[in-house]
């Protein structure tokens, strides 16, 4: 086949490319383009390798922060332009406490709102708890066997055994310590019977511990511990009218019923509101009042199981109810924005119960409770200040200088009565009991042992047994204080 001829332009296109690759071989370009492009491509790969150098560190981190207990500075609690603690409970207003519930804490808070928790869900310790379930179950039925025997006196009807005590007889011995819960404790309470020494505590991770203290069984601590809860405790309420029922309360607005016959802890009350304290009569069991948000005080009617009556009493959350125990229709409440308020429950309005006197600190007031003869009445405040108050109105007053800056890590000072109008015991920071006398009008003595390593905050005096005193520290740990 004879070749194709080519046209004028083909040909000459032919010869520009010969001419073009001759000058390029002559000037040896394409030689120095293969150079440059082999020398990018190694300095791009070079560029994403890791060096096998490593950084050398140096020989001390540098600390761009560091708390002011790591550097062994005591906060002030009630600095309004420190850092604030999501459980320090001297805050005129806690974020996630006294408004609406964060998405975080709704979610822990729908986990939970799901109805009754099984005691075997609950139970956070190796050790079998049916030892204390059953010691419980018999100490309820003593209780109804006994109900017509005339040496339950008083305490048939829920009220405090009477009587004075020698302070200097009050020991504290080792076999009297025990670390119930891990954690600051915010609550406890003495199960109020004779037939077991029991200690309920409740601490900020929301455990409810038991110690029993007189435990017999060797292989066991009487230690046992729950975990109903998923916010700090702030309140715990045991009647000795039903020992086998023990209610509690914390920060996320929950109220449950801890009932040892049906082995669980039912819901009763739930609220998009922070709960920070609890309280019954003595002598109604139908009934629990709880303060609930920014100084709103409610109520819980167990026949109905729900909120009967709720009445805005304070500005600020209120930190502690109690009832005259001779006239369980007065009520005292100490609250946050600096008042001690005590009412009448016999005259409700529509704005609440009738107030009959306001008592006035200068800074949060964290305790106010009646002695046992309702006769008088103790405050204690973030201003330094323990009230004692008496006469018909209350209007004797005097203001005891006690030193109650405790810190952000440790629980407020509350100043308990003892089992007579003489003392009122309440911790100081040097890991002691300090009892105020009403007569001296001031401190009179202090509980102080060796075997004390740490701070007491919370108090609670056993009901039935003079000189019976427990303390609790923000270790976790029980101390008790008996007569020797």
């Amino acid at each position: 086949m004879a070749p194709q001829k080519l046209t004028e332009y083909e040909r000459r296109r032919l010869e520009n490319i010969k001419r073009n690759d001759q000058m390029l071989a002559a000037l040896n370009i394409r030689s120095k383009l293969s150079q440059l492009s082999q020398s990018t491509k190694r300095a791009q790969t070079k560029s994403y390798k890791v060096s096998p150098e490593k950084k050398q560190r140096t020989e001390t981190p540098i600390v761009l922060r560091r708390s002011l207990r790591a550097r062994g500075v005591a906060p002030d609690p009630l600095s309004a332009g420190g850092l604030k603690d999501d459980f320090d409970e001297t805050q005129n207003s806690i974020s996630k406490k006294n408004s609406k519930l964060d998405s975080e804490t709704t979610l822990m808070k729908r986990a939970y709102e799901k109805g009754p928790i099984s005691m075997r869900d609950a139970y956070r310790t190796d050790a079998s708890d049916r030892k204390l379930i059953e010691t419980i179950l018999d100490c309820s039925t003593e209780l109804r066997l006994s109900e017509g025997n005339e040496v339950l006196g008083s305490s048939k009807l829920g009220r405090k055994v009477r009587g004075s005590i020698d302070i200097a007889t009050m020991k504290l011995e080792p076999e009297n310590i025990a670390r119930v819960v891990p954690g600051r404790i915010m609550n406890l309470k003495f199960l109020p019977t004779t037939d077991a020494r029991i200690v309920v505590v409740g601490n900020k991770f929301g455990d409810v511990g038991f110690w029993n203290v007189n435990a017999e069984d060797e292989d066991e601590d009487g230690i046992y511990l729950y975990h109903p809860h998923p916010a700090p405790i702030s309140g715990i309420v045991c009647n000795s009218f039903s020992l086998s029922k023990i209610f509690t309360s914390c920060y996320d607005g929950f109220i449950r019923l801890m009932d040892m016959e049906k082995e669980r802890f039912d819901l009763v009350y739930t609220s998009d509101y922070a709960v920070f304290s609890m309280s019954q009569k003595p002598d109604d069991l139908n009934s629990l009042y709880f303060g609930e948000g920014n100084g709103e005080l409610s109520i819980w009617d167990a026949r109905t199981g729900k909120s009967s009556s709720s009445w805005s009493l304070h500005q600020y959350r209120i930190n502690t109810i109690d009832f005259n125990p001779q006239n369980t229709n007065i009520m005292a409440t100490s609250s946050t924005d600096g008042t001690a308020c005590i009412w009448d429950l016999r005259n409700v309005g529509v704005n609440g119960p009738a107030s009959l006197k306001t008592i006035r600190h200068e800074r949060a007031v964290h305790s106010t409770y009646f002695a046992p003869s309702g006769r008088f009445l103790a405050t204690t405040s973030a201003d330094d200040m323990v009230g004692l108050f008496s006469g018909d109105t209350y209007e004797n007053m005097t203001m005891v200088y006690h030193n109650n800056q405790t810190g952000r890590w440790i629980s407020s000072f509350r100043g308990i009565w003892g089992w007579d109008d003489s003392y009122v015991f309440i911790g100081n920071m040097r890991r002691g009991v300090d009892v105020i006398s009403t007569t001296g009008k001031d401190v009179v003595a202090t509980l102080q042992s060796e075997h004390m390593s740490a701070i007491p905050c919370r108090f609670d005096m056993h009901l039935y047994e003079v000189g019976m005193l427990a303390g609790a520290t923000s270790g976790g740990q029980v101390y008790i204080w008996k007569p020797s």
